[in-house]
């Protein structure tokens, strides 16, 4: 992978955590941020410490650049990502480590031709003005079980 398409600044990282989106399945979580003044995606991989020692975590590091290598081409451009592996990755051969990674993308909304999910909105009302009240003078509200 090209130097210019890592991630290796702590303030990127930080900046990616705090401003961006993630989704995750059970090998992998994804976190990225737009980022237009790049015409290519740049990417940041963290392996934990409690996945191993050095030599797994860089092997596993060295198999996630090399699957995003080969599928560079299916990943939308002007994005910022950083790839957290997990525990169960560990175990999964080439093949479904990549399966797996291309998928937690496509789910995310990341690749050429996918769908981006739906943004979660807390704290909002929603336009007809139907959000339930917080006030204390509402009363109990009544549930009908079927």
């Amino acid at each position: 992978m090209q130097r210019k398409l890592r991630l290796r600044n702590r303030e990127d990282f930080n900046r990616i955590y705090r401003q961006g989106q993630s989704f995750a399945n059970s090998q992998f979580v994804v976190y990225w941020r737009k980022w237009p003044q790049n015409e290519q995606f740049r990417l940041g991989i963290s392996a934990s410490s409690k996945l191993g020692g050095a030599v797994v975590r860089n092997r596993l590091r060295r198999m996630i650049k090399e699957i995003v290598r080969l599928n560079a081409s299916k990943i939308n451009s002007g994005l910022d990502l950083i790839l957290i592996v997990r525990k169960p990755a560990l175990n999964l051969p080439y093949p479904e480590m990549e399966k797996s990674l291309l998928h937690v993308l496509r789910k995310a909304g990341l690749t050429k031709g996918s769908t981006a999910p739906p943004r979660k909105t807390y704290g909002k009302k929603n336009a007809g003005g139907s959000a339930p009240s917080n006030s204390k003078n509402s009363g109990p509200r009544a549930f009908l079980c079927l």
